[in-house]
């Protein structure tokens, strides 16, 4: 028995802009009928082929695998091909307009096209590919061992479609930053055990202002990914291979970082305002304003009223062997 294809109609407000012809953008309604099977690609090609067929935006496998119909949907970033109408409608509690734009307006070339250089540019600033002696001629495949390739994990499935980087925002004020997508690319060849090159790629994804280190922790590149690689996981990791590798230098990130350590090896619990202290060392002064009303709205307390975990002799234990700093 066949199923019944559900149907609702709903508009859409879609980005337009030429580069050559128009001085500013401007968005343009079309209302569809809209099936349960549709997805954001389906509304595209109706809108090019039925009522604008100057339309322009990118296209190509249709199966999640080429990232090049990346696009964004009231502002959540999507891959065309892959995401259902009817779920994102549902996801804005019934929202009958859905506003569609490119990945980035500021670098639109020709509607939902843009310019990804600085994307490009960013990823391949990390070494993005295996670094080693290769034999030209080999006689057997270059194995990795099982656990090599279970750390890898599935770092190798970016697609590079630039979700998780246009959605970032660092990338918003920041464009030295390296971006997720960069990360994920540069973790997957640092544990990679047949690469050579590891110490500089970690030296590069190590520098203050386009490295790991100004990663916010927002999770939006999480959220972004359309093939659930989690980057900011990745990131992480490579938190941790930095001081593994002894290179970290002491910034505001990497003390954060080790004073998180402390408090919770000291309280099994955090500390938010000793937290910031040791991040921010005499610096710290600039903050005595915000930590007065954060203390008046007991959302710190004084270092002789921080309470104990009643755990804290296995907190303990779990901070010592889980370290990767003497910090």
């Amino acid at each position: 028995m066949s199923e019944t294809i559900r149907k609702r109609d709903l508009t859409f407000k879609v980005f337009r802009f030429n580069s050559d012809t128009d001085y500013l953008p401007y968005y343009k309604e079309y209302t569809l009928e809209v099936t349960h099977e549709d997805v954001v690609l389906d509304i595209l090609n109706k809108i090019k082929w039925e009522h604008s067929g100057s339309l322009s935006y990118r296209r190509s496998c249709r199966h999640g695998i080429c990232g090049s119909c990346s696009v964004k949907v009231n502002n959540k970033a999507v891959l065309a091909c892959k995401q259902n109408m009817f779920e994102l409608a549902d996801i804005w509690e019934g929202e009958n307009t859905l506003i569609i734009d490119p990945l980035d307006k500021k670098r639109a070339v020709k509607d939902l096209i843009i310019d990804k250089k600085n994307f490009w540019d960013n990823y391949n600033a990390v070494n993005p590919y295996l670094m080693g002696e290769i034999d030209e001629d080999p006689k057997s495949e270059h194995l990795i061992t099982p656990d090599s390739a279970d750390q890898i994990d599935e770092a190798d499935y970016c697609i590079q479609c630039g979700s998780c980087f246009y959605s970032c925002p660092v990338m918003e004020v920041n464009d030295e930053f390296f971006g997720p997508a960069a990360f994920v690319k540069a973790y997957r060849y640092t544990v990679d055990e047949r690469d050579k090159g590891v110490n500089d790629r970690l030296e590069i994804v190590n520098q203050a202002g386009s490295g790991i280190w100004d990663c916010v922790k927002c999770f939006e590149c999480a959220e972004a990914c359309p093939k659930e690689i989690n980057p900011i996981e990745k990131i992480t990791r490579l938190h941790n291979q930095v001081f593994d590798a002894g290179i970290a230098k002491s910034n505001v990130a990497t003390r954060h970082a080790v004073g998180f350590k402390h408090s919770i090896k000291k309280h099994g619990l955090l500390d938010e305002g000793q937290l910031v202290v040791y991040s921010e060392g005499l610096a710290v002064v600039k903050h005595i304003p915000e930590a007065f009303e954060m203390w008046k709205n007991g959302k710190i307390v004084m270092p002789w009223n921080m309470p104990k975990s009643d755990n804290l002799d296995e907190i303990k234990t779990l901070v010592k062997n889980s370290s990767r700093t003497k910090w």
